[in-house]
């Protein structure tokens, strides 16, 4: 979708590029481009075979003619969402308006519109420019979307900028209220202000001060609800702006007859209500100025993250080290790194050794040591070493980039709850407009004198009480918060409807190897007779086994090189196929293999009768050296289960789920790890293709969450109710979860779920107090309990009120950032 709206300005040339999918030879590239040619409009037309994109330049293009005549070809075009920025929203009546026009427009396959981030996310074959055209059409101002990472301070600028606006628009609007509101309510409520204003000014000259002020505050401070409302009206798609704009009109009117023409309205009802319309103005932009304040603070974990981001690089040129901005950066650059200093890109050290604290992006607060080959990532901190390194990715090939953008997509994702928000949202406001009708209908035939003012006090309170600002915030700012405070945790969601999805979880089942486990064998027990010095043992049958390719016999090597052991020189080495191995080593005969193999030696194993039946028990297969012809040590090499393997099961356990293991191992050693674990389930001797299967199985139990990490686990991940993928796994892995771990850290599981179950309770709780204090308030607004109490809510009640369900809704969805795994991980 490389197009602009200036491109497509009549009589312009434009360009429009188009990815093709099923091209095979250059006859497809040939043909492709002869149907493109034959579209009117069409200038120029060329395919590339090796990138699969056809480039389109003419006057007046056509995509959707170009897309077709491609597709009738039995070609595909591809086409990448497009996101877009969005200007003026106010309520969840706005979004359902900006999602119909979107959604209408030809080639939109779909479209998701999030108040909070003030972004659409648009799919399917249609036009950026006419998506812009469709926005601004409604009432909107939009333009392209521009990633976190890559954009510049003007998105924090204009936020500062809105907010800066609305406070001055306020204090202005506070400064002139005030005498408006004192002149006329302080004369209600204290007779000697009354008797003041009287002997002082007189009453008719404080109706003409009291409108010299309301009409500075309306076409001052509260113009915006004009320009944007009455429009909104005309075009018979009314919002929060209409509401407001209508009722103070109103009020405003009706002080205007009141005031300069008297006669016109029946004896006894001659009233202005001149400071209605002025503080309900003030307080509804005191309940948007904090509503922009608390805006800010949902996106605070976007704005960490990319403040994580070097501004520059120390980069090795023609011999020299030079400091280059960070967009200059290239693979394959050298790099040069100090003490204290932020990783600038991803690459992999060359030379030097060093700490980096990788906290802020993995969650895991222990440094990690860097030496030469290590991978290091952008966003991290480098702490005691200096150390050089080659770029492998820079800007938004980063991984800090790729977490930005998984961030930002599931802040914008719209999740199955809010379907029961637009539905409702979608007539909200034309349902209360109507009900504000009523209300005045009521009154004025009903009603005690004045009629015809308490007609009007009540329509207008109905007016102002309704909020679907607080429905439009329910949902979009708990998922902003809650997906931010995961990815502070490690925890990733690369769906928000993951966000809701994991709190109905009742098994996870996890891949063993690699998820579970380390992922490789390791040498995990070595006991000796009596007699024997570990290094000694170790070393010779490190030696012997070092001449071997099996891993088990690699693992047994890579231990006595972890503990700088000196391995002795070996000759003679044999394999005894079904038996084990032998060689001499260091002068002395060494034999390693299972029981019948020292049997068929004529050695006894039964000194290690006791070890032997423990590690059967916990799954591993015991082995026997001897050396000289004697026993000398049985050992046992097994994939170790990962440190944070118990506690997170344990953790899973809290929140009442029952844990699945699925493993391609024999049922003896599964079930045996199974015990050691308190797994509950465990589907054993799976091969890579049964996954899906025992997945399928599994879900008997209940909505399932599924673990992995490798390349054989990305159908599984599918199929599963909610994919989880290790982050130190597979990008395969990754792309096909829903949900992404930064780390191998196993605990950062329950504490997804516990985040999800938290996130989604603070959206029932926003939810309900937005649906709630409407169902409860309009009626109050239009005067239901005036008959049984002589209660009547005043507009300006009402305006607070519906200034600080906007506030109350926002800051319950901001006690996410404090949530604790600690404390929260073990709520069922």
């Amino acid at each position: 979708m490389n197009s602009s709206p200036k491109d497509m300005q009549p009589g312009l040339p434009s360009r429009i590029t188009l990815d093709v999918a099923g091209m095979t030879c250059a006859s497809c590239g040939g043909r492709v481009e002869r149907a493109l040619k034959a579209v009117p409009g069409v200038a120029v037309a060329s395919v590339n075979l090796a990138t699969e994109r056809a480039e389109i330049t003419g006057p007046g293009l056509d995509r959707m003619a170009l897309v077709k005549a491609v597709e009738d070809l039995g070609y595909e075009v591809a086409s990448p969402p497009v996101d877009l920025t969005i200007e003026g929203m106010t309520c969840a009546s706005c979004v359902a308006r900006v999602e119909r026009a979107l959604n209408a427009v030809p080639g939109v396959t779909g479209a998701t519109v999030n108040l909070a981030t003030e972004r659409a996310h648009v799919t399917g074959m249609a036009d950026a420019a006419a998506l812009i055209r469709a926005i601004e059409a409604v009432g909107y101002d939009a333009r392209m979307a521009v990633s976190a990472l890559g954009a510049t301070d003007a998105m924090a600028d204009r936020k500062a900028a809105e907010e800066t606006t609305l406070k001055r628009d306020l204090w202005i609007a506070a400064a002139l209220s005030l005498p408006v509101f004192v002149l006329e309510m302080g004369g209600h409520l204290f007779a000697w202000v009354h008797m003041a204003v009287m002997n002082s000014i007189g009453m008719q000259n404080s109706w003409y001060l009291q409108f010299a002020l309301t009409t500075a505050v309306l076409i001052g401070p509260g113009r915006r609800f004009y320009t944007k409302g009455f429009p909104a009206l005309v075009r018979l798609a009314p919002d929060m702006n209409s509401l407001v704009a209508v009722g103070t009109s109103a009020a405003y009117g009706y002080s205007l007859v009141a005031t300069f023409a008297p006669a016109l309205l029946p004896a006894g009802t001659a009233f202005v209500y001149y400071e209605a319309a002025a503080v309900i103005v003030t307080l509804i932009l005191l309940g948007r100025t904090l509503e922009a304040r608390a805006k800010g603070r949902t996106s605070q974990a976007i704005q960490r993250l990319v403040g994580l981001q070097a501004k520059t690089a120390r980069v090795l040129r023609d011999g020299t080290m030079l400091e280059v901005p960070i967009a200059e950066v290239k693979p394959g650059d050298i790099v040069d790194l100090r003490p204290g200093e932020r990783v600038p890109v991803d690459g992999t050290v060359s030379e030097g050794t060093s700490w980096v604290d990788e906290s802020m992006i993995s969650g895991e607060p222990l440094p990690v040591e860097k030496t030469n080959g290590s991978p290091v990532t952008g966003g991290t901190v480098n702490q005691t070493g200096a150390f050089t390194f080659r770029a492998t990715a820079v800007g938004e090939a980063t991984m800090l980039a790729q977490i930005i953008r998984m961030v930002e997509a599931a802040q914008g994702g719209k999740l199955p709850i809010q379907a029961l928000v637009d539905r409702v949202t979608m007539w909200f406001v034309p349902v209360v407009m109507a009900l504000a009708v009523l209300t005045f209908a009521v009154w004025l035939i009903f009603g005690p004198d004045p009629a015809l003012s308490f007609a009007l006090v009540n329509a207008v309170a109905v007016l102002i009480i309704a909020c679907p600002c607080a429905m439009g915030l329910a949902t979009p700012t708990s998922i902003m918060v809650g997906t931010g405070r995961g990815a502070e945790l490690g925890v990733l969601f690369r769906k928000g409807e993951a966000l809701q999805a994991l709190q109905t979880v009742r098994v996870v089942a996890f891949d063993k190897t690699g998820t579970l486990t380390m992922g490789k064998p390791r040498l995990t027990d070595l006991h000796l007779a009596q007699g024997f010095e570990r290094e000694a043992v170790l070393a010779a049958v490190a030696a012997v086994e070092a001449k071997s390719e099996h891993p088990i016999a690699r693992a047994i090597a890579a231990a006595a090189v972890e503990e700088g052991l000196t391995l002795p020189e070996v000759t003679g080495f044999a394999s005894l196929t079904g038996y084990g191995v032998q060689a001499q080593a260091g002068g002395g005969r060494v034999e390693i293999g299972a029981d019948r193999y020292m049997a068929k030696l004529g050695l006894d194993v039964a000194p290690f009768a006791e070890v032997a039946t423990r590690l059967a028990d916990e799954g591993k297969s015991p082995l026997y050296a001897a050396i000289n012809g004697q026993l000398a040590a049985v050992l046992a090499v097994a994939d170790p289960i990962k440190d944070t393997t118990p506690q997170a099961i344990r953790a899973l356990h809290a929140l009442g789920l029952k844990v699945a293991m699925i493993t391609g191992d024999n049922a003896r050693t599964a079930h045996a790890i199974a015990r050691q674990l308190g797994i509950d389930e465990v589907v054993a001797e799976v091969l890579p293709e049964g996954k899906v299967a025992a997945v399928k199985r599994l879900q008997a139990l209940g909505t399932l969450a599924f673990v992995g990490d490798g390349i054989n686990d990305a159908p599984a991940l599918a199929a599963a109710d909610v994919g989880i993928a290790v982050g130190t796994g597979t990008d395969i892995a990754i792309e096909a979860a829903d949900v992404v771990l930064m780390t191998g850290r196993l605990t950062a599981v329950p504490d997804a779920i516990a985040l999800s179950k938290a996130t989604m309770r603070n959206i029932r709780q926003n939810l309900f107090w937005a649906f709630a204090y409407n169902a409860a308030l309009i009626p109050v607004a239009a005067g239901v309990l005036w008959p049984a109490f002589g209660i009547l809510l005043s507009p300006i009640f009402a305006a607070g009120a519906m200034a600080l369900s906007s506030v109350f809704v926002l800051g319950n969805a901001l006690r996410l950032r404090r949530y604790s795994p600690a404390i929260d991980g073990a709520k069922p």
